[in-house]
């Protein structure tokens, strides 16, 4: 009897769970969700697959997700095996023509091996790089006026494809290469491309998966995770310096995707299992969501 207790116990705390989702199950079916997905959760197979199938059941309970992804670990180690070595100035990799070979070698690699992952699990998707049907063009994208090769910074977002293949019911798989004005090819920072795309279909959602909980009023202590702040707050964190290293670039992404019409962002722990659906179905969340406006 003691046993089929605690089982009735955890059947009861699974049904409340669901029954606390279906507000937020209701209110975003049919948004368009960017995940940018990267860091440490792509280089471990349990960790891919549990994301990616998130993301799956995202779709099939009336979401829209895109996934944008990066593959800077992978691009590095490859690099290293050809007997070259990476470099980085500022954060972003210096990009020489055989550095560029490797980068979109590899993330057409990854590119795909995410698209037959979604299939397994019973969803379509469609693997692209900013370079089809125009996706992303790009100009030159300079490190504090140092030519750091083909890095682009995004100028132009042609969202037609993503919109064919929403309208078609896959889900889109983009990795972030793009092309200039002469076709030239150049790799872009994931985190950039994720903004520019969420911006130009107007997503409801953009989630940011990285290697940290979130963000924190003092990053030396863990309990001072912040669960939701405007992006008036974030600018301040900024101007402070109570944020840095990789995560100052990220934040600014997320404060130029707000003021360009998402309506949340949200920075998450990519290592912790279904923290998209702990931030998306549960009244507490996990990461911090970055808002327009504050409702406290």
């Amino acid at each position: 009897m003691k046993n089929q207790s605690i089982n009735m116990e955890e059947i009861i705390a699974k049904a409340q769970t669901l029954s606390e989702a279906l507000p937020y199950i209701q209110k975003f079916n049919g948004a368009k969700i960017v995940v940018k997905y990267g860091g440490s959760a792509m280089l471990d197979d349990t960790l891919k697959y549990n994301v990616i199938r998130d993301v799956a059941l995202l779709k099939l309970i009336g979401m829209r997700p895109i996934i944008v992804h990066g593959g800077g670990k992978e691009i590095s180690s490859w690099i290293k095996k050809l007997g070259m070595e990476p470099e980085f100035i500022n954060g972003l990799r210096v990009t020489d023509e055989p550095t560029m070979e490797v980068a979109e070698m590899v993330l057409n690699r990854v590119n795909k091996s995410l698209v037959q992952m979604m299939q397994k699990l019973g969803v379509k998707a469609v693997g692209i790089s900013g370079k089809d049907g125009d996706l992303l063009k790009v100009k030159k994208k300079l490190s504090e006026g140092k030519d750091i090769g083909f890095v682009g910074e995004v100028t132009d977002v042609d969202s037609s494809v993503i919109d064919t293949l929403l309208d078609n019911d896959f889900v889109p798989v983009i990795c972030p290469i793009g092309s200039d004005e002469n076709y030239d090819t150049y790799n872009i920072n994931a985190d950039d491309a994720a903004c520019a795309v969420a911006t130009a279909i107007n997503a409801e959602k953009l989630v940011f998966l990285t290697d940290i909980e979130g963000i924190f009023t003092d990053p030396t202590d863990k309990s001072t995770l912040i669960s939701e702040m405007d992006i008036e707050t974030a600018k301040e964190f900024i101007e402070k310096g109570i944020v840095g290293g990789g995560m100052l670039p990220k934040l600014n992404n997320c404060i130029d995707a707000i003021v360009n019409g998402v309506s949340r962002v949200h920075v998450l722990d990519g290592r912790l299992e279904h923290c998209l659906l702990l931030e998306f179905f549960t009244e507490k969340g996990i990461g911090t969501a970055i808002v327009k406006d504050s409702l406290f």
